[in-house]
């Protein structure tokens, strides 16, 4: 910063009086590449980030009248839309908010891609996973585009499941003066402390990206930086929504596939342990949540398309709707 002062300094000294000026050029703003109708109430948008230099879609969940609103950011798991291609969300694949938020009064943003992203800014580009530059994206690029054109009056929230509920929590303690309020469901969010970094790491690499691309080496103050346990106080203020099953099979567990036993339960046994630590820590600091503990339920989707009904009435009080 020193040298970097000297310098602009020493170039002003070597100006005439009254010489020319220079004007830093303004970063790029995000622009819309084109955009879908798919119904009276789901547009596609194909934005282009200037971060992360190429198109994003993003789905748009809209009521079909025109007017003034909130919008509520929904962020995917770790596939981010893997299953279809990145055709369309996984919210929108495998459960029915479609049907539950077509008569509420709300804008719910739905990024597609973003694999194993977290929805964070990651330090460098990554071979397999590319370039990750998602909070600059869904914090600073893309609400004045969804303003715009969808009416949004400037009160938003965000929620997630999995990967997106570690997401959705550290954009909103990184970002509290963006966001009214918080859902997450079924997610880690201590991203410094061994087990739960670990864990971040983990799915990296399982997605095939090096973790060290994300926030750096295990030792790097970055995973402090956007560790949400960390930053609790922040959510001072806002309203906040935390679900967990605990791993035991459950009501949407029959009949499904033999990973939910070997792969569902475990991962949703340790979410259980991460919201019972979260939980915690907003207790100590006197902040007031919403905390489910389901008495069952697995790493699954049946439960998360629960867990966002329930969690709504906590997503409409802070986006102004109750």
């Amino acid at each position: 910063m020193v040298k970097k002062l000297a310098a602009t300094v020493a170039l002003a000294l070597m100006l005439p009086m009254g010489g020319a000026t220079f004007a830093h050029a303004a970063p790029a703003a995000a622009t819309i590449d084109r955009a879908e109708r798919v119904n009276d109430t789901q547009t596609r948008l194909f934005v282009h980030s200037p971060a992360m230099d190429r198109l994003v879609q993003v789905q748009v969940l809209h009521p079909a009248q025109e007017g003034s609103r909130p919008t509520l950011y929904l962020l995917d798991g770790v596939s981010a839309g893997e299953e279809s291609e990145f055709r369309e969300s996984t919210w929108t694949q495998r459960t029915d908010i479609e049907e539950f938020f077509a008569d509420k009064n709300t804008n719910v943003v739905l990024p597609v891609g973003g694999t194993a992203s977290y929805y964070t800014d990651w330090n460098d580009s990554d071979p397999v996973l590319g370039v990750n530059k998602w909070e600059t994206f869904l914090t600073e690029e893309l609400p004045p585009l969804i303003d715009a054109r969808f009416g949004g009056n400037g009160v938003n929230a965000v929620a997630g499941l999995s990967m997106g509920a570690t997401g959705a929590m550290s954009l909103i303690t990184r970002n509290p003066d963006l966001y009214e309020g918080v859902a997450a469901l079924s997610g880690c969010y201590d991203t410094s402390q061994d087990s739960s970094r670990d864990s971040v790491r983990g799915t990296i690499a399982y997605k095939g990206g090096n973790p060290d691309n994300m926030w750096g080496p295990p030792e790097d103050a970055a995973w402090e930086e956007h560790d949400s346990y960390l930053l609790a106080e922040r959510l001072r203020g806002k309203k906040i929504f935390l679900s967990t099953g605990n791993g035991l099979l459950g009501p949407h567990d029959i009949g499904t596939e033999q990973d939910v036993l070997t792969v569902g339960a475990p991962l949703e046994i340790g979410t259980f342990v991460c919201t019972i630590t979260y939980d915690r820590r907003l207790r100590e600091l006197g902040i007031p949540a919403q905390v489910v503990y389901r008495p069952w339920g697995t790493h699954s989707w049946g439960y998360w398309q629960d867990d966002i009904k329930a969690a709504w009435p906590t997503l409409a009080d802070a986006l102004g709707l109750r």
